[in-house]
């Protein structure tokens, strides 16, 4: 089951993180072994709303969504297939003049900070962007070279790219154990074992068991967020537009359909491996596109389904280093938000596991941060 000779990297879990994680090593020349209970994208990298964003994130997490933003722009130079990629923009609407004089500060805040991805847009310019959108709605944050891609098409694009350079992937293989073996780690599983240094733990949902076994729990919590597919309808809207106070993300896509999202939860069984959806906050979902996009009202739903995924108390990934353990990396916990950070979560992690550090800030995203 695992021929082909030890490896030097073992990746646990075949989500975008892993299959990035896994290329990017690849491309520092170390050999690379994918174990995926399922099948790569199963999860919430295959079905998540593909939203590729800097816009409205946690300050820790902006250098790496930075970063990573950069290889979205290239990503077809990366995996040699352009991901459904399309960037115009994302607007974070302001729906009150509160809401609105906050969107001011944390402008202001940014760009003390460095960070200048962000720009506050008035009434004019919002509906510029976005002319169907509610007259009450006072202005917004965009960041233009934001976009959305297909997250399914995505982590196929990056597994393909990992094997045509020499990665192994073994899916529908569980791990049942990790043990320290002088100084590399003996990693078990339902089909056998494999041996290497280095081991990544990228199982999304299920990555706290095995931080658990390895001494370093954290409070994970399985989340399913949910989303929703219209009928095809007129182009009315080029960039995503998400907000801050109601919970909605929204795009439309070539063919006309709209994506409806923005973390209104299901329930997920991760021991079944499945999710049951909650239609009444699905239906307080549509509401909120009811109010704030009145073009929309006689638009019918014709699919709504969730994935499974992780989240940390603080909703930042828990990324770098193990605190205990020499040869132990996470990467898990992104919370919902994570598809965009994958191409560059991936990149700073090999940069990780091959010298030691990262160019790329990663403070305040570490396991340590939930020791007890």
């Amino acid at each position: 089951m695992f021929g082909g000779g030890a490896p030097d990297v073992i990746v646990i879990g075949a989500g975008i993180h892993g299959c990035s994680t896994a290329l990017h090593c690849a491309m520092r020349g170390l050999k690379v072994l994918v174990i995926e209970k399922d099948h790569a994208g199963r999860h919430s990298s295959g079905v998540n709303a593909g939203g590729v964003r800097q816009l409205a994130r946690h300050v820790a997490e902006i250098p790496l969504s930075v970063y990573s933003m950069e290889l979205w722009h290239r990503i077809a130079q990366l995996v040699d297939d352009d991901c459904g990629f399309t960037s115009d923009g994302q607007v974070l609407v302001a729906e009150s003049e509160a809401e609105y004089d906050s969107f001011r500060a944390r402008v202001t805040e940014l760009n003390s900070f460095g960070f200048s991805h962000e720009e506050l847009i008035d009434a004019r310019e919002l509906r510029r962007l976005v002319p169907a959108v509610a007259e009450t709605c006072p202005g917004g944050i965009v960041s233009r070279r934001d976009g959305a891609a297909l997250p399914f098409k995505t982590t196929q694009a990056f597994r393909r790219k990992a094997e045509a350079l020499g990665v192994r992937f073994c899916e529908g293989v569980r791990v049942t154990g990790i043990q320290a073996e002088g100084s590399a780690w003996t990693v078990s599983t339902n089909v056998g074992a494999v041996r290497a240094a280095k081991i990544v733990n990228a199982a999304g949902a299920w990555a706290d068991r095995i931080a658990a076994d390895l001494g370093e729990p954290v409070p994970l919590e399985v989340i399913a967020p949910m989303l929703m597919i219209t009928a095809r309808v007129e182009h009315f809207i080029k960039p995503v537009v998400i907000l801050r106070g109601r919970k909605l993300s929204f795009k439309q896509f070539a063919n006309g359909t709209v994506l409806i999202g923005g973390g209104h939860l299901g329930r997920a069984l991760r021991d079944q491996n499945t999710t049951v959806l909650d239609w009444a906050k699905l239906a307080e979902n549509a509401k909120t596109v009811w109010d704030l996009f009145p073009i929309m009202r006689g638009t019918t739903i014709v699919r709504a389904w969730a994935g499974i995924e992780a989240r940390m108390p603080d909703d930042l990934p828990v990324f770098g280093k193990s605190r205990i353990h020499e040869g132990i990396f996470h990467q898990f916990g992104f919370s919902a938000h994570g598809f965009q950070l994958g191409p560059g979560a991936g990149a700073v992690m090999a940069e990780l596991i091959a010298t030691g550090n990262t160019n790329t800030p990663i403070s305040g995203l570490g396991i340590e941060r939930f020791a007890a």
